[in-house]
């Protein structure tokens, strides 16, 4: 990096992606200023960052934790404090040199447009928004000149080894997976698993919806729509191979039969360092990548009868329109629900693939119908979900 000290607002900052980028933040006191920090509840979390880091703006997502935020702030006077989801656009708006997308699910939607809007250099760790609007977000940012860099550990290394100078030279991506807690469960034990047993990702230290969605293959569904908006490439060109070391993180194949890939520890702060220097390297003390230690790396499909939603996702993408939306959103509500003990895990693939069959697939043709698309979409999963919690009370 240069000597030149960068500003940047964290949208989601006490959740693990932003507690990622404020750990190498404070590794490189001098290079980077924080302008805003916005989090969803946890408003001690919150307060304690923003006395650390004296941003300009506190929002807590929350309204009804607005006064306990603004409590907690009373000896920062120089810290403005914000609730609501006008107050996350508005730290979006926030003139900054770099914005990290952060916020988990559809809720990141509205301050992340924000972010893409007004030009700026936008760090994607929200997957979600390329998902639900990856058409509407890439057209704002071509016509902004907003840079799209993306945090995901596996766009992230697709980012690094693509030769974007050559685009007809490439021929395909390969995502890879963990194949997550349940890769070699056998089938007969899904209907059973907990909440718990879930959450409990091999390799990597993440949130609990994510880690979920890492269970069922959700994630990796998600990060080839994704990957499909981020890199122009049709969803017959993405793969997916499962790879339980996590140690190669994507590959690009060429036409001339070369593969490149980029290889790392499993530490999202990799990626993040990534483009928090980007175009140069910011140094990490994430652990160093031992090959003879590591022995061996093995591979193998995916299988649909164990992995239904990463197909779900594959099938939404290829509909086009609205699917792909629908999809999230009916992920999260049943993900949700799964969470909260109200149905069993196989429900959520289920509780997809009905609200699939059944919502609105018109495809959105500006934020507003994306949110209302959004919200119908959530109220078909509700009821859904709410019929297989009932039929297993």
């Amino acid at each position: 990096m240069n000597d030149q000290q960068r500003s940047l607002t964290v949208l989601g900052a006490t959740g693990s992606v932003g507690a990622s980028t404020l750990d190498l933040v404070r590794r490189n006191r001098g290079r980077f200023r924080i302008v805003a920090l916005t989090a969803n509840r946890r408003v001690n979390e919150l307060a304690a960052l923003a006395r650390e880091f004296r941003p300009q703006l506190a929002v807590v997502a929350d309204p009804s934790r607005y006064h306990d935020l603004k409590d907690a702030l009373a000896d920062c006077p120089d810290v403005k404090v914000g609730a609501g989801l006008d107050a996350l656009a508005e730290a979006a708006d926030m003139p900054s040199d770099m914005v990290m997308a952060a916020i988990v699910g559809a809720a990141g939607l509205k301050p992340t447009m924000h972010a893409v809007a007004r030009g700026t250099v936008l760090i994607l760790a929200n997957k979600e928004c390329l998902v639900c609007a990856g058409d509407l977000m890439i057209a704002q940012a071509r016509e902004a000149g907003t840079t799209l860099l993306p945090a995901d550990s596996e766009h992230n290394a697709i980012f690094q080894v693509l030769d974007r100078t050559a685009p007809d030279s490439v021929e395909r991506l390969t995502l890879t997976a963990s194949g997550g807690p349940f890769r070699m469960l056998p089938m007969d034990r899904f209907a059973t698993v907990s909440p718990d047993e879930a959450v409990a990702h091999p390799n990597w230290d993440m949130g609990r919806k994510i880690s979920v969605d890492s269970a069922t293959m959700m994630n990796k569904g998600l990060e080839v729509i994704e990957a499909h908006h981020l890199f122009n490439m049709p969803s017959k060109t993405i793969d997916v191979v499962i790879h339980p070391q996590s140690v190669i993180h994507s590959l690009v194949h060429y036409v001339d039969g070369s593969v490149l890939a980029q290889l790392g520890t499993a530490d999202m702060r990799i990626p993040i360092a990534y483009c928090l220097g980007w175009p140069e390297r910011l140094e990490t003390p994430c652990k160093r990548l031992d090959l003879a230690g590591l022995g061996e790396m093995t591979f193998q499909a995916p299988e649909a009868a164990r992995f239904p939603c990463l197909f779900l996702a594959r099938a939404a993408l290829e509909a086009g329109g609205a699917a792909s939306l629908v999809l999230n959103a009916a992920n999260e509500v049943a993900v949700a629900a799964f969470l909260g003990g109200d149905i069993g895990f196989l429900d959520i693939s289920a509780i997809v693939s009905e609200t699939l069959e059944t919502a609105d697939m018109k495809a959105p043709q500006c934020l507003a119908s994306v949110m209302e698309a959004d919200s119908a979409a959530r109220r078909l999963a509700e009821a859904a979900a709410l019929r297989r919690a009932a039929r297993s009370a």
